[in-house]
């Protein structure tokens, strides 16, 4: 029997089966993101070749992870067309009948980074993805953050950088974190995909400004003991020294931890799990529900 894991996000839904959750994984797909009905079909028909013993989902958001809410396992009010009030987790125990963890895609990499990754051996750390989209979460005193809902980190305010004049890309917010640093929010600024724009090109300076904004405000917020950000727009890797540099002329001095003034370059760093923190997560996820946690 094989645990399950389901990375779903709102470009693509991967999805695994392994032993565990480090273990090579048995059999992978990936299916683009299009309507709830289509790939949701395509997920049930790769998860039913096989024998599961539990199931893990990290999604894309907001979602309701309020157990007694009868919308638990929901996606809630998504800007990602088509997906708003969209049952996940509720649809697959029907379908697959085995226990079922739930968590923010985020949340699940977050937990695999403490786990298996960049993290490990500390108790507090945020993990960010910056990609179509940016979300943020948690693992707090060795937990997943959750709260009244849970964190939303890729809606924080930021102030505006002083020569940035793009009006921002959120429908919700326009100029939220989101709005002005995720990766469709660069092609629309600059003209071009951001993969196609230098290493020297001013974006990377509003990227870096927006992006040490928002770790700044968690710094001060959370309190973590390491800062993991991961996505397709962070493969840039010239944007960490310009995120760290930003991070520390930010927070000028206020914060006196040798964590950041003496060692900022392995405060913020990348995903110890590269690109498979998300899978990771999910199959902890699923460990985690077979283990009733």
């Amino acid at each position: 029997m094989l645990y399950g894991a389901i990375e779903a996000g709102g470009t693509k839904f991967i999805c695994a089966v392994a032993d565990s959750p480090t273990s090579e994984p048995i059999d992978t797909l990936k299916i683009d993101t299009t309507t709830p009905d289509e790939t949701l079909s395509q997920v049930i028909a790769f998860f039913k070749r096989f024998e599961l013993r539990a199931l893990g989902v990290a999604s894309f958001g907001p979602i309701d992870l309020q157990r007694d809410s009868p919308t638990y396992g929901y996606i809630t009010a998504t800007p990602k067309v088509g997906w708003k009030n969209t049952d996940l987790v509720q649809h697959l125990q029907k379908t697959f009948n085995v226990p079922t963890g739930f968590d923010t895609d985020v949340n699940a990499a977050a937990l695999a980074e403490v786990q298996y990754g960049a993290a490990q051996g500390l108790t507090h750390a945020v993990y960010i993805t910056v990609g179509t989209g940016i979300g943020g979460g948690a693992v707090i005193n060795g937990q997943m953050l959750h709260g009244l809902v849970h964190p939303e980190m890729g809606h924080l305010p930021v102030r505006r950088h002083p020569h940035d004049t793009y009006v921002g890309h959120c429908p919700y917010h326009k100029d939220c974190l989101e709005g002005m640093a995720c990766g469709p929010a660069l092609a629309a600024r600059w003209g071009v995909p951001a993969g196609n724009l230098p290493d020297d090109h001013e974006a990377w300076e509003f990227e870096a400004y927006y992006l040490a904004r928002a770790i700044t405000a968690m710094v001060y917020t959370l309190s973590p003991q390491r800062v993991i950000l991961g996505g397709g727009v962070m493969h840039q890797l010239q944007l960490f020294p310009r995120i760290r540099n930003n991070v520390v002329e930010m927070l000028n001095d206020y914060i006196q931890s040798s964590a950041i003034t003496e060692h900022i370059d392995t405060f913020i760093v990348p995903p110890g799990l590269g690109d498979r923190s998300g899978a990771v997560g999910a199959l902890t996820l699923a460990q985690r529900a077979e283990r009733g946690q």
